[in-house]
């Protein structure tokens, strides 16, 4: 009986409940309105919901939205970079809301370690860039598209190759043989950003594979108080991506198009066929190789063309050999199999309600490269997906998967390099015109028939995913666990036909498969409270363990039946490069952060890290790490608060200990391997001793900074200056081979970077038409303050590391000049004179790669619906060594191709000029020397966006709501005193050399892209 009662009684007040509700929705308003910002322009896209509900729409490129609420609804109205306002509807049926502008964005969520802080709250020295910034640039990864957005980060592509090796530095380079690069953090997850490449003589760029249109902000942590949480890893900073993820509203769908091509941005000017032969034929002469003479070795000019390169002398072709390592010869075309173009479609869609949230995208970017056979395509999806099963526990997972294809070309320094044609003759053919097909007979190999007979493709499976658990089980107190894998998976076939140099008359074929399995667990608790209204504290406890492995297996093989066959398995000889192995290396970290604030003026943080690692010896396996900072936000006093004048002032200050723990994996041990002789198995002890006592390299960081805003908000900015000290570095000591072993790796040696950063941003203008303007310039000073013994490199460097000075300074001897009674080149003997006798010329320090600054500009500007955008970057004050000249700008010393300046060279007694007299094999000033360094300081135009959005009147069909025609010009102008193809170079890219900087060896320059692209808003 007592069980009828009760559920006649429940359909008694769920009838009831729905009879009163009924009358409620048939009384829902329809309101609509525009939303404007404090300058009376319409803020597209921001988020128009009802308090309480799911209920939200975003406003249209004009500002104005649309929306049915419930009766005494209030809205809630928000944008990035407005302060959020909330609006009671009342009886209203028309409702136009301007937000305030928030220049500073103090209320904006900073990502830092482990969390967010309101960019007020934040002590450290923190960059934080957005989507905007990254998002529909030709470009393979993120990195080329923050080139000069950052102050006290350089980027540096180092070559026009695509998906080439990048080298990114965060305020100097803090190791001179251990990785110079920061730590890369994915959405929580630590990942793999070192090359993993086993086929080519340079390094591929593993965050090529990320889609830069997935990344919702970055964050660059640069000095030791935003940085140490991250321990042992952060010296070189750290770089936190976060991707985006879905809001709660309505549901946002772009669809996106662009195409483009592209060209380099600069073309060297070599010898004609008619140039060339003079030229030639007067080094020969000068050189005592022509004439009756018994002495000399040849009887005319055709004996000694045909006979010193294969030439005939008498050859009516005049090949442009400089301009086919490049597609289409370097000329701009739209369309075409030769053309060197870019196309990008994407797809995302966004939104969610009270309860799940969810962001997914799809892409498919194809490039052509500037440089023939150079092709880079990567399609990628990703999901990123949130819920909460209970209003205090959300669980979510991101998702993503990535293809990534890339027809590479050979290393700078190999003969197979396409640049390197600018070396042949212009008086020789392309084609044989005996054999019809591409010519054979060159002075050097015509790396043509690579392009024919050959291939190198690396293509990438990769995974960046996590998934998370986060409750809050009280208030303030949240626990947050969360495993992240990073999953690589390269394979790479390099393949050189018979014909070909590599391949020989047999042909050659290599394959490696590298599996990198990269996994992380992070398991945090943080308890944010407040004490007397006044005391805001907020407490961060965790442990985090990362493991990664890699495993490689790679084959090679010689003696292919016929160019049809590629596949080791066809080959006659299975060759020594047949290998297996792996490799990985484990940390196991604990840290803690506190973050106090005292009335919203007076900042205090502290963050203390313990990380273990197996790369390092037993005696030294684990190592702690902290930071401490304060802050003290003056503008939150009663004396300025409200001033018209000056709106924001703060102060900072830190000091902190960070690590870097890069180096190879079993370094700090003692290895046997096997060895086997003839058919018997055998071990012997590896090359490197082991060190027992091996450390992190420790890099103590000062850093003062203040950041203000004043006039309204009209003006921003912030200044640091920052002293980094790095001691204990990671070296290879060289051992007596008679004790058996060649290297031990040891903590010797320390450097120092001292520098200033300054950013500024203004509105200059507001209203109907906005102009916006914002720079920074940044200042470093790198210097080796102990070192054992300097570090002289071999080969075709100039480059030195020794006590007292910067890294890589360029040692050589120094070249004068020409005589201009005989022609001769002379050398700086010491001495305050001159000498032609190159041995008695001493070697002195001739320039230095590191710059005197660096930085970037920007601009905005925006009237109804066009926007137009610029970006300018800029180096001054770093030398480059053009290493190529020595053959390409040797006054015909050699046979190869010369640049046109070579023409004013020394004939005559008297001639004044630098160039000396042409003379062949008599390296009459083609030594090393300072005659090819020179100044690499540059301003480069590096992005320009015109675009327009179409009005909604015109667009608003069915679900389509918003429009946007651009058009996008990448390196559209560089200015530079630098004689060589790009100043932005650097032949060594990211080998763990460090102090290899600033060398040109027939280096591709950067491309210069057009393109028109498309956005559609659904």
């Amino acid at each position: 009986m007592k069980y009828k009662i009760l559920t006649h009684l429940h359909l008694f007040l769920l009838l009831a409940g729905w009879m009163l509700a009924t009358p409620a929705w048939a009384q829902t308003q329809a309101i609509s309105g525009r939303v404007l910002g404090s300058d009376g322009g319409p803020v597209p896209g921001a988020t128009v919901l009802e308090r309480g509900t799911t209920n939200g729409v975003s406003t249209a490129a004009d500002g104005t939205f649309g929306l049915t609420v419930q009766p005494n609804a209030t809205l809630v109205i928000s944008s990035v970079g407005y302060t959020t306002q909330t609006v009671a509807v009342g009886t209203q049926t028309n409702i136009n809301v301007t937000l305030e502008a928030s220049a500073t964005e103090l209320s904006e969520a900073v990502v830092v370690g482990y969390g967010t802080q309101s960019k007020a709250d934040v002590t450290g020295a923190v960059t934080q860039l957005s989507s905007r910034d990254v998002e529909n640039q030709p470009v393979t990864s993120f990195e080329q598209a923050i080139q000069g957005r950052a102050p006290g980060v350089v980027v540096n592509q180092g070559s026009g190759k695509l998906g080439q090796g990048i080298n990114i530095q965060v305020r100097g380079t803090s190791s001179v043989t251990a990785s110079s690069r920061p730590l890369y953090v994915i959405d929580g997850v630590p990942i793999t950003s070192q090359d993993q490449s086993q086929a080519g003589a340079e390094q591929l760029n593993p965050l090529a594979d990320l889609n830069p249109n997935d990344i919702e902000s970055i964050s660059i942590l640069k000095d030791a108080s935003a940085a140490a949480i991250y321990g042992s890893r952060a010296s070189n900073g750290v770089v936190l991506i976060t991707t985006k993820k879905g809001r709660q509203g309505q549901t946002k769908v772009n669809v996106g198009y662009y195409y483009g091509t592209s060209a380099p941005t600069r073309l060297r000017k070599f010898l004609n066929a008619e140039q060339y032969k003079t030229l030639l034929s007067e080094s020969f002469t000068n050189a005592g190789f022509i004439g009756p003479d018994v002495e000399t070795q040849y009887q005319s000019l055709e004996d000694a063309f045909l006979f010193e390169g294969g030439i005939d002398y008498n050859s009516t072709d005049n090949t442009p050999w400089d301009r086919l390592g490049f597609r289409n010869n370097g000329k701009y075309k739209l369309f075409g199999r030769d053309a060197s173009n870019v196309a990008q479609y994407d797809f995302s869609a966004a939104g969610g309600d009270a309860k799940t949230r969810f962001y997914f995208s799809g892409t498919f970017n194809d490039q052509k490269g500037i440089v023939i056979g150079n092709r880079f395509r990567r399609g990628s999806l990703r999901l990123n997906l949130d819920h909460s099963i209970v209003e205090n526990f959300r669980v979510g997972v991101n998702i993503s998967l990535a293809r990534t294809v890339n027809d590479r070309v050979s290393g700078d320094n190999e003969f197979s390099n396409p640049l390197q044609l600018n070396a042949l003759t212009p008086m020789q053919p392309v084609i044989d015109p005996e054999t019809g097909r591409l010519n054979a007979g060159t002075i050097y190999y015509n790396n043509l028939i690579d392009q024919e007979l050959g291939s190198n493709r690396a293509g990438t499976f990769r995974s960046f995913s996590t998934a998370y658990a986060n409750w809050t089980p009280i208030k303030g107190l949240t626990l947050r666990s969360e495993i992240g894998g990073d999953f690589l998976n390269l394979n790479e076939d390099l393949v050189r036909g018979a014909g070909t140099q590599d391949g020989g008359a047999t042909g050659y074929a290599f394959n490696s498969q590298t599996q990198s399995v990269n996994y992380t667990n992070n398991n945090t608790i943080t308890y944010g409270f407040t004490v007397a209204d006044d005391h805001n504290i907020e407490l961060l406890l965790g442990e985090s363990y990362q493991q990664s492995d890699q495993k490689v297996t790679a084959a090679e093989g010689r003696g292919f039946p016929t160019n049809e066959f590629t596949r080791i398995a066809s080959a006659a000889i299975k060759t020594g490069g047949n290998t297996s192995f792996g490799t990985g290396f484990s940390f196991l970290s604990y840290f803690a952060r506190a973050n106090y604030n005292f009335r919203g003026k007076y900042l205090l943080s502290g963050s203390v890290r313990r990380d273990g690692s197996s790369r390092f010896g037993a005696n030294n396996r684990y190592g702690t790490f902290g930071a401490g900072s304060v802050g003290y936000l003056i503008s939150e006093e009663s004396f300025l608060k409200d001033n018209s004048v000056l709106n924001y002032l703060k102060v900072r200050a830190s000091y902190g200990l960070t690590g870097n723990a890069e180096i190879g994996n079993f370094n700090s041990r003692r290895f046997v391997s096997a060895a086997p002789y003839a058919d018997q198995s055998g071990i012997a002890p590896d090359a490197n001793i082991g060190n027992p006592d091996l450390s992190w390299e420790n890099t103590k960081q000062l850093d003062l900074g203040v950041e203000f805003a004043f006039l309204g908000d009209r003006i921003s900015g912030e200044v640091d200056v920052y002293e980094k000290k790095t001691t204990g570095l990671l070296l290879n000591r060289q051992l007596q081979l008679t004790s058996g072993y060649t290297t031990i790796t040891e903590n010797v040696g320390a450097l120092r970077n001292r520098g200033l950063e300054i950013a500024l941003n203004g509105r200059i203008l507001t209203g109907d038409f906005k102009w916006s303007v914002g720079g920074n310039v940044a200042f470093n000073r790198n210097r080796i303050t102990e070192l054992p013994t300097p570090i002289i490199p071999t080969g075709n460097t100039i480059s030195r590391v020794q006590e007292g000075e910067p890294l890589g300074v360029f040692y050589a001897k120094r070249y004068a000049g020409v005589d201009p009674a005989n022609g001769d080149a002379l050398y700086d003997a010491g001495d305050g004179t001159t000498t032609n006798d190159y041995g008695a010329a001493p070697v002195v320090r001739v320039g230095n790669p590191n710059p005197d600054f660096t930085g970037g500009v920007t601009t905005n500007l925006s009237y109804l619906g066009f926007d137009l955008s610029a970006l300018g970057q800029f180096t001054y004050g770093n030398d480059i060594y053009n290493a190529a000249g020595i053959y390409q700008s040797a006054n015909a010393d050699y046979l190869d191709n010369q640049t046109t300046d070579q023409l004013d060279r020394w004939q005559n007694e008297g001639d004044q000029t630098d160039v000396p007299q042409a003379r062949y094999v008599s390296s009459n000033g083609t030594n090393t020397s300072s005659r090819w360094v020179q100044d690499g300081s540059f301003f480069r135009i590096k992005n320009v966006t015109l675009g327009y959005n179409l009005p909604a009147s015109l667009v608003k069909r069915g679900a389509l709501q918003t429009v946007r025609v651009y058009l996008t010009a990448q390196n559209l102008a560089t200015f530079t005193d630098y004689e060589g193809y790009d100043p932005e170079v650097n032949t060594y890219g990211l080998g763990t050399a460090n102090y290899l900087l600033g060398h040109d060896f027939y280096t591709p320059p950067l491309a210069k892209t057009f393109l028109l692209g498309v956005n559609f808003g659904f």
